[in-house]
């Protein structure tokens, strides 16, 4: 009988002290003076359970195991485990601010980060995107790039409009076409050879170019076909052996221009006819297309493995009523990064 009353008596503060809310309630109903002591001490533990809560939703980095425990000595108190309980939710709560000041100096950084990113990457993308002569002093970096002087386009007569401009529907070049070639870069010797009679080159020594006879001959009949008005031509050598020639072709109109070196000259794999010292020829697809100049249409080629003593590459350009022809050879092999960088820069000055 003893054993059987004495856990009843211990379950009984158990039970009144762990669900404060029922307690409160049972005793309101049986007297009022019960019930001011008792509502008295549950009103103590009750910021208990509900300090946890603010430290679960305030630190999402704590443990679960941290919020489990926390949750389970809120509902039992006994008196050996209050002490943990009084020290382990100010642990959390130090943590929490500590991380939400490095997590906001972290946003900070990164949002300043994402900032700079995009100043810069605007800025690098205006100056790739200017044009040549628009970025005086441009350094030449060390991928192999030649040191090209400064390029500036030759002034049109007053009152003639652009190649490309909506006007100008023959896309007529007004300014001088000796002027439209590119210079050669910084340190090369020029070749006399291709600077003609005051600047104009014969078409027969444009033909002669050509590797074979019959090639010759028919690139002469075009050009007299088209009705050829001048050649402007300049050419270098540099000092790692690299010849460069340049050859500017002008016809009455843009379309003349299109069709002869669309249908007849540049095929897209390969050049109808082969020039000296590259009679196999294929299509450059290391070219990068990025590099493309708007308006004008682009063929470039290398010549194949195994070439001979020097490699040789070339380019043709439609420019309005204008074809350019770029060839470099070198002995051994021809680099392409000098011959992208000259085919681009002759496009502008065409463009």
């Amino acid at each position: 009988m003893t054993e059987q009353t004495t856990p009843a008596e211990d379950t009984t503060p158990a039970e009144d002290t762990t669900p404060a809310e029922d307690t409160t309630h049972v005793e309101q109903e049986a007297s009022a003076e019960r019930d001011e002591p008792r509502a008295a001490e549950p009103q103590a533990p009750v910021p208990q359970p509900e300090q946890p809560a603010v430290v679960a939703e305030a630190g999402t980095d704590i443990g679960t195991e941290a919020g489990t425990e926390t949750g389970v000595e809120a509902a039992v108190p006994p008196s050996p485990v209050v002490p943990p309980m009084a020290d382990e939710p100010e642990v959390p709560l130090v943590k929490v601010k500590k991380d939400r000041r490095v997590l906001r100096a972290v946003l900070r950084w990164t949002a300043a980060t994402v900032v700079f990113a995009a100043v810069g990457s605007s800025v690098a993308y205006g100056i790739t995107g200017m044009e040549r002569t628009d970025v005086p002093g441009l350094a030449t970096k060390a991928d192999g790039r030649w040191d090209y002087p400064a390029i500036v386009k030759p002034p049109l007569p007053s009152g003639s409009p652009g190649p490309f401009a909506e006007s100008n529907k023959a896309g007529v070049h007004s300014a001088d076409l000796r002027k439209l070639l590119l210079p050669a870069p910084k340190g090369a010797k020029a070749d006399p050879a291709l600077r003609g009679e005051d600047g104009w080159l014969a078409k027969k020594s444009f033909v002669a170019k050509y590797a074979e006879k019959t090639d010759r001959d028919t690139v002469g009949q075009l050009l007299t076909d088209y009705a050829l008005r001048h050649i402007a031509a300049r050419g270098w050598t540099t000092a790692d052996g690299t010849h460069t020639q340049i050859y500017l072709l002008q016809f009455d109109t843009a379309a003349v221009a299109e069709d002869l070196v669309t249908n007849k000259v540049a095929y897209y794999d390969s050049p109808q006819y082969a020039w000296r010292g590259a009679e196999l020829t294929e299509r450059d697809e290391a070219f990068p297309e990025r590099s493309a100049v708007d308006q004008i249409t682009r063929y470039a080629y290398t010549e194949s493995k195994p070439y001979g003593a020097e490699q040789v590459r070339e380019a043709y350009l439609s420019a309005g009523d204008t074809i350019a022809l770029v060839v470099q050879s070198r002995k051994g092999s021809a680099p392409a990064v000098p011959f992208q960088q000259t085919v681009v820069l002759q496009s502008q000055l065409l463009g």
